[in-house]
């Protein structure tokens, strides 16, 4: 036990990477990493509660509710927000995605106390008011037209909604006109009482920073939060194998999504999942980007990528390519499927792919950003800090067969899903032509 200011903390867990976990009497966690040799600090203020944890008639409210957060508060207006980040050279940002909602700011180490002082007001003491509700409902639906005018972002959006249809997982993060034109001050502040609680919120630091300043920071501007309210867990979303076409005649290219189920983000077989997607399209040397692009010329962009949740995920692939080429191209797509099915990877690609993946995982921690993130997301998913020996070890430790399986298990013609997004009136997709 340790004492930190009026209020008494338990300490959870120390780590040789310098993590410290702590969880205030209100059930709100600090989990902090010190990197001395750095003089920046980033902090970030999580939220268990993303447009997963959304009614049909809320869809977009956590969405929301992040941008109106910096619309004013107690303290501050959405003018004097702007310039009390700027004043400290501070990079203040937040998102919203399926599961989780983020405030963050970067600082210099002299500016910490400052710094969250911002972020803490923030989440603390919006105001909501509904003249800024108005306006932001208007801002939102450009955005959603924004979303509607990128094909590739759109073919994805596409996709994800008829894949998890029916579940709150297949529904847009930024929520629809509809529902957006909806948000009264009265639904907005019944979602934050809901679900802004203690139970519901983590603080992470990375950066030049003492673990017991950042407890007396956080102490001293949430221990007055009741310990109350959590987010309810939903049932695990079923996949849908669906055909989808949708013409918008305005394209010049034809925008290919065809993805199947994948494992879950703490599945043990995640690793697995991993290398198979750097062996398909996760990079350079991938075979798709190889077999389509640099071999045939048929597409500028052409990928893969693994979408991991809690309880479920998928792996997609997509392609813009002409009209022309769309058939061509899913043809060589469903061959890369058979291939990776039939026979076990050769062994120096394999290495290359395992090289791959562990490289982007440490390249991706260089920042105090990248790990103020990185202990956020194990937390959330795993419940606990996962060091990078362990990661490298559980990448070094998947064989050849451990893929192959995987493979076989989510290529199977049945399991596949295809959307397409393109200009013209004659594309149609048959499930005999997703056979590999």
């Amino acid at each position: 036990m340790a004492q930190r200011g009026p209020t008494r903390l338990a300490r959870n867990l120390t780590t040789p990477r310098n993590v410290q976990k702590d969880t205030l009497p209100n059930g709100l966690m600090v989990i902090t990493e010190a990197m001395p040799a750095v003089r920046s600090i980033s902090l970030g203020i999580w939220l268990r509660v993303g447009s997963r944890q959304e009614a049909q008639s809320e869809n977009g409210l956590s969405h929301f509710i992040e941008h109106m957060v910096f619309k004013g508060t107690e303290k501050r207006s959405a003018e004097e927000i702007a310039r009390a980040a700027d004043a400290i050279g501070g990079h203040l940002d937040a998102f919203t995605s399926k599961e989780y909602t983020n405030f963050s700011i970067k600082v210099l180490d002299e500016h910490l106390e400052r710094a969250f002082d911002i972020l803490a007001d923030l989440v603390r003491h919006p105001l909501f008011r509904s003249e800024e509700i108005s306006k932001e409902s208007r801002v939102i639906e450009e955005e959603i037209r924004m979303v509607e005018d990128i094909p590739d972002d759109l073919v994805h959006e596409m996709f994800t909604q008829s894949y998890w249809r029916g579940h709150a997982l297949g529904r847009p993060i930024l929520g629809t006109r509809r529902t957006v034109r909806s948000f009264s001050r009265r639904r907005v502040l019944d979602f934050y009482q809901r679900h802004y609680t203690p139970a519901n919120l983590l603080v992470t630091a990375a950066g030049h920073l003492e673990h017991s300043r950042i407890l007396d920071l956080v102490n001293a501007a949430f221990k007055d939060l009741s310990r109350n309210g959590s987010s309810p867990r939903q049932a695990p979303p079923t996949p849908h194998p669906h055909l989808r076409y949708r013409r918008k005649k305005e394209l010049e290219q034809a925008h290919l999504c065809v993805g199947t189920e994948a494992c879950s983000f703490a599945d043990p077989k995640r690793y697995a999942m991993h290398i198979l997607n750097a062996v398909l399209g996760g990079g350079m040397s991938s075979r798709l980007f190889q077999n389509i692009r640099e071999k045939r010329g048929l597409a500028y962009s052409v990928f893969s990528s693994v979408n991991c949740y809690r309880d479920a995920g998928s792996l997609t692939v997509y392609a813009g390519i002409a009209p022309n080429n769309l058939r061509q191209t899913l043809d060589l797509i469903l061959e890369e499927f058979h291939r990776l099915k039939s026979d076990p990877i050769p062994d120096d690609e394999f290495q290359r792919a395992k090289d791959y993946l562990k490289g982007s995982t440490l390249l991706g921690l260089e920042s105090t950003g990248s790990r103020m993130s990185s202990l956020a997301r194990h937390e959330l998913y795993y419940g606990r800090y996962v060091s990078l020996d362990e990661i490298e070890a559980s990448v070094d430790a998947v064989t050849q067969d451990q893929v192959l399986a995987i493979a076989r298990e989510v290529f199977r013609p049945e399991a596949l899903a295809a959307t397409v997004l393109g200009p013209r009136q004659d594309i149609r997709l048959t499930r005999d032509q997703l056979a590999c």
